[in-house]
């Protein structure tokens, strides 16, 4: 007897091949894409244009003198010690938790995340509240230490939660002691993880403007809006943005070249936890060492929050004033993350469910958005609005323009992975029933995602409450924010009056931070 043919059973995978290859986006996904690429390359367009305008001699003769070498040692400085300080403690309190046998260690992971939810302006002015040898250097690199750590403790704390410990129990049964084990297994598996995110955190110190202004410490972004103050966008302010993006381009392309490196094994593995650790006497002196660092990481910013408001309460406390504030935080932080998921959504659908150039270069929006300094992206917009449609200057749509294309990364993660978890057959059966792309997307696609689109949105609201930089440039004139509060009444050392400003964008911040941890350990 002969063998049946199988072709018939052959393109039953068909539906799932060609939902995620079909090659031409529609045009309600194209234009938005279109709009958003654009306006990314701004920023760039603003360097060039800039940089023309004042030709190469000129160009050379302001970047070429002391005070630009003085920026970039200092701004190098912040960057390499803030980094490593957060890559050591990041990494020896994720294995702390994870790989001892730490008493407590469900409470010291939510209390370990807390510092995250303090902007590091709040906790740079609560510090220098307290003495004045706390500006500077010094002051500066651990107040960003204390808040950028999390960054690098979290992921790393993912990635040794999830480890098989096959490699590890191998390396012991060779004969390698735990040391050993540490530096030869454990710590090249989690090379890859650690390098990304500080890089991460060096970015964030390329582009911190809020935490050096206040501890008085002058970086580029300090002096840049210094420049743009005195000059309202003039050649110093143009040709530092241009140096400083260069700086961030370096380290992004320093991020590409490290993502993907990673170490990779057949088979998933067993389902276990690796043998932790036993401390023994040395477990009292973890727990005093987790304790301290709490405590200076969220209980002196907390503690002299407190003082300043009961202090300021005592002569005035403008109740009206503040709620006004806080209704302006609220009304921009809402618009700009509704503004940065509509944006999102559209990069998300193309990246997962087409392929081409523009699919590509939707792909890598986020990377090149996530390097663009905040600065930067407000002077351009500053330099487009004045120079080709001066109705937009200082005008609330300028502003929620620069807070999609500041955050509008944080919304597309939570987006796309979600689109990647949905099933690609239920639009195609609802595109052989007749509907259009639209009509499906609205009736299948959307009620599965809209979870992430919800948690996507509070990452970005969350960000732009905090917001500083973008706010005071392109903020319409009257404008005040919870951030801009706390930045104006600092620089006029009026602690008692910045007080409760900075108690709202903690109290804000800080409960999401803590509901989405301890729901991620519940998880694990």
């Amino acid at each position: 007897m002969q063998p049946q043919a199988v072709t018939p059973e052959l393109p039953l995978p068909a539906p799932a091949i060609s939902s995620r290859r079909r090659k031409s986006p529609p045009i309600w996904l194209q234009l938005p894409v279109l709009a958003l690429l654009l306006l990314a390359a701004l920023p760039l367009f603003f360097v060039v244009v800039r940089a023309a305008q004042v030709g190469p001699h000129e160009a050379f003769a302001l970047l070429w003198r002391p005070f630009v070498f003085g920026l970039l040692a200092n701004t190098l400085k912040l960057m390499v010690l803030v980094t490593l300080g957060c890559a050591l403690l990041g990494l020896a309190l994720a294995w702390l938790v994870e790989r001892s046998d730490l008493r407590w260690r469900r409470h010291w992971n939510v209390l370990l995340c807390l510092p995250f939810a303090i902007p590091s302006f709040v906790s740079g002015f609560t510090w220098v509240s307290i003495s004045p040898l706390f500006e500077g250097l010094g002051g500066t690199v651990l107040v960003m230490i204390l808040s950028k750590y999390p960054l690098i403790y979290l992921p790393v704390v993912a990635v040794l939660r999830n480890l098989d410990p096959a490699m590890e129990e191998s390396a012991r049964m060779l004969g390698c002691s735990r040391r050993e084990v540490f530096w030869r297994v454990t710590l090249p598996l989690l090379r890859p993880v650690l390098m990304a995110t500080s890089l991460l955190v060096a970015v964030h110190m390329l582009v911190e403007f809020g935490a050096p202004s206040i501890m008085r410490y002058q970086t580029f972004t300090t002096a840049i809006y210094q420049q743009f103050e005195l000059e309202f966008s003039g050649s110093n302010a143009a040709m530092l943005s241009a140096l400083l993006l260069g700086l961030c381009m370096l380290l992004l392309w320093g991020e590409f070249r490290l993502r993907g490196r990673g170490y990779a094994r057949t088979g998933q593995g067993v389902a276990r936890s690796a043998a932790r650790v036993r401390l023994g006497r040395w477990g009292i002196l973890a727990q005093a060492l987790l304790l301290v660092l709490v405590v200076v990481g969220c209980g002196v910013p907390l503690v002299m929050l407190g003082f300043w408001i009961v202090e300021g309460s005592s002569a005035s406390f403008p109740v009206a004033e503040i709620a006004q504030t806080l209704w302006s935080s609220l009304r921009y932080s809402f618009g700009g993350a509704l503004l940065s998921c509509l944006l999102a959504l559209p990069v998300c659908l193309v990246v997962v469910r087409y392929y081409g150039r523009m699919a590509t270069l939707a792909d890598r929006l986020p990377y090149l958005l996530h390097a663009l300094p905040g600065l930067v992206i407000a002077l351009s917009l500053v330099f487009f609005a004045l120079g080709y449609v001066p109705a937009l200057y200082q005008t609330s749509i300028l502003l929620l323009v620069a807070y999609a294309l500041l955050f509008m990364p944080m919304a597309q993660g939570p987006i796309r992975v979600a689109l990647e978890k949905a099933s690609p057959q239920l639009e195609e059966a609802a595109r052989t029933l007749g509907h259009t792309p639209l009509a499906t997307f609205l009736r299948v696609t959307l009620p599965i995602i809209s979870p992430a689109i919800g948690a996507g949105f509070v990452l970005v609201f969350l960000d732009c409450m905090k917001e500083l930089t973008a706010t005071l440039i392109l903020g319409p004139t009257g404008l005040e924010t919870l951030a801009t509060k706390v930045w104006s009444h600092t620089g006029n050392l009026e602690y008692a009056g910045a007080a409760p400003y900075a108690a709202l964008i903690v109290l804000v911040s800080g409960l999401p931070v803590y509901l989405l941890t301890t729901r991620a350990y519940r998880r694990s």
